[in-house]
C-alpha cells in the first residue's frame, strides 16, 4: 500500500474517531442536563395527606418535560425505548 493510500486512511479514521467524540460528549452534556432538570424538578418529599392536586401548573410542567423529551430522542440523545419508558414514567400508570 503507497504512503498516499495509508496517509488517507489514517485521516479519514482520525476524522470519524473526531465525529464519534464530539457525538459522545454531546450526548452525556444531554444527559447531564436532563439529569440536573429532573433533580430540581423532583419536589422535596413530604408527607402525603390526600391526592395530589390537579391544576395547569402540573399538567404544564408534564407538558415541558415530554416537549424535552422529545428534543432529546429527535436529537439522538434518547432511544425509542427510553423515549417511551420516560413517558409513561411522567404520565403515570
Amino acid at each position: 500500500m503507497g504512503l498516499l493510500k495509508v496517509a488517507g486512511r489514517a485521516a479519514v479514521a482520525s476524522h470519524v474517531h473526531g465525529r464519534v467524540q464530539r457525538r459522545q460528549q454531546q450526548r452525556w452534556a444531554a444527559q447531564q442536563q436532563w439529569a440536573a432538570t429532573e433533580a430540581a424538578d423532583a419536589p422535596a418529599p413530604t408527607r402525603a395527606t390526600g391526592p395530589e392536586p390537579t391544576g395547569a401548573p402540573h399538567s404544564a410542567d408534564r407538558l415541558s418535560q415530554l416537549k424535552t423529551l422529545g428534543e432529546l430522542r429527535s436529537s439522538g440523545v434518547l432511544t425509542d425505548a427510553e423515549f417511551d419508558a420516560e413517558k409513561r414514567r411522567l404520565l403515570g400508570p
